[in-house]
């Protein structure tokens, strides 16, 4: 696979920066419309192309840019608005689109933003693509004229293909009742506050069809979480554009898990930006994170006789609790590299029925074809109302291992075996943990960071390695020395 350190543009979930600035300023933004345009046309005429956006301040303004870019290329766009990026992988697939394009930088503050791009198939491009697609654009920014923001019209929004979505995530739990349950769900002022308080309304058989999301105002988020009859409350879903993931969402589960035990709720649900992510909390003011849920799914899939070779794909940074535990109950994990991309790879080179990262990734192959918050908390409350438990009866035999994750600001991503004194302290972190630990040092693929992540049953071990090597990596990488 190409690494996300031997590309200039693109990371492992597409490009993403600071927007206005290089690589999300006009003229790459759209450079990268007339790349991916000129790409498709190798192998269609005319292609099509679905665009969805987050609800960052400058999401507009990127999406209309980027746009303007694949028209020039001779490409045709249809805008499904503010909606999450699973839902546009999705409508890429079911619609005939040749590609699908998100705006949103996900879990990241709202002055980043990125571009996310999946193929008609509904899956993320392959890197070789990506990397055929970013030589393109370092081309054309150089070269072409970028029309100025301010003078593109905003793009029509077709509001039928937020439905088309819900209908589908519907339709994975046909039957599905919340009866009993109380829940608090976080939509982190993001795409999910479009869609969330709407899909739950319809599994409580409420029609909310008539409720538009193109105006987020306070009153609308209430208009809806009144329609939910007391099953579910949703937090955080009056975006204004700069407070996006702001101590919220998935990247803070704690925060949901507060209001859980504050509000006597049964259970908390929280997503990232986009919603590609979710994470869930128990009535103790406990956080659930995707190892957890990967357990409880991978246990029930097993169990109806659907986890082909009794097989999960977790990835490097899940704790050593989760391989346990899955062991127990007769369950092989394997680990891929972090991001969802590689994670299905590994899936589908295994034929994996499951697999997922700790962040809240979780990919079901049999009903979608990329990682869906919404999805997932859908499957999870599937199978509490199946089987009468909470989540913390489905979870209480996972004993987590100490871990400790370290990020460090960088400056570069240079590789770090190459730098002697990193090398040795990450050599001698291996060899004092060999048999009761692991070390994973990784660069971010989409932040300027690199992480150091331990796992030890000691953790004043665990602790005493991580800071030795993220002070290596501070005084010879770090971004302010």
């Amino acid at each position: 696979m190409t690494t996300a350190s031997a590309r200039r543009l693109f990371g492992t979930d597409g490009i993403r920066g600071i927007a206005g600035e290089a690589p999300l300023d006009p003229a790459t933004i759209f450079a990268t419309g007339l790349a991916l345009g000129h790409t498709l046309r190798k192998t269609v005429s005319g292609p099509k192309l679905i665009l969805g956006r987050d609800t960052r301040e400058s999401s507009p303004w990127i999406a209309a840019t980027l746009a303007a870019g694949l028209r020039e290329a001779g490409a045709h766009i249809e805008s499904a608005g503010v909606i999450t990026t699973p839902a546009i992988a999705l409508l890429a697939r079911t619609h005939g689109f040749h590609a699908g394009v998100v705006v949103s930088a996900s879990h990241n503050p709202w002055r980043d933003n990125g571009i996310k791009l999946f193929g008609g198939d509904g899956f993320k491009l392959p890197d070789a693509v990506e990397l055929e697609i970013e030589e393109e654009i370092l081309r054309h920014a150089a070269t072409q004229a970028a029309p100025d923001p301010a003078t593109l019209p905003p793009l029509g929004d077709n509001g039928a293909y937020e439905e088309d979505y819900i209908r589908f995530l519907l339709d994975c739990v046909p039957g599905l009742s919340l009866a009993g349950l109380r829940i608090v769900g976080d939509c982190a002022n993001g795409a999910a506050a479009a869609v969330a308080p709407k899909l739950f309304a319809r599994i409580g058989g409420d029609d909310v069809s008539s409720l538009r999301s193109a105006s987020f105002t306070p009153e609308f988020g209430r208009e809806l979480i009144r329609r939910l009859n007391g099953n579910v409350e949703f937090l955080n879903v009056s975006p204004d554009g700069r407070n996006i993931n702001l101590n919220c969402g998935a990247l803070h589960p704690e925060y949901v898990a507060a209001e859980v035990a504050a509000r006597g709720a049964n259970l908390g649900v929280t997503f990232d930006g986009d919603a590609d992510r979710c994470m869930l909390a128990g009535a103790r003011n406990n956080v659930i994170n995707g190892d957890a849920i990967l357990l409880v799914a991978a246990r029930d899939l097993k169990a109806r006789g659907m986890l082909r070779d009794d097989l999960v794909v977790a990835t490097t940074m899940s704790n050593m609790g989760l391989e346990a535990a899955l062991r127990r109950s007769g369950i092989r994990m394997l680990r891929a590299p972090v991001g969802d991309r590689y994670v299905l790879e590994q899936m589908q080179a295994n034929h994996a029925a499951l697999g997922g990262e700790q962040s809240g990734h979780i990919l079901f192959p049999h009903l979608a074809t990329t990682g869906d918050g919404l999805l997932t908390a859908l499957v999870i409350l599937d199978l509490i109302a199946r089987t009468g438990k909470s989540i913390e009866e489905l979870t209480a035999d996972l004993k987590v291992y100490p871990q400790v994750i370290v990020n460090v600001k960088v400056r570069e991503k240079k590789p770090l075996d190459s730098i002697p004194a990193v090398a040795e302290s990450i050599r001698e972190a291996e060899e004092a943990l060999k048999d009761s630990g692991r070390v994973v040092i990784r660069y971010s693929g989409t932040e300027a960071l690199a992480r150091v992540m331990i796992e030890a049953e000691d953790e004043r071990a665990m602790r005493r390695h991580a800071e030795a090597i993220a002070g290596a990596i501070r005084a010879e990488l770090g971004a302010e020395r």
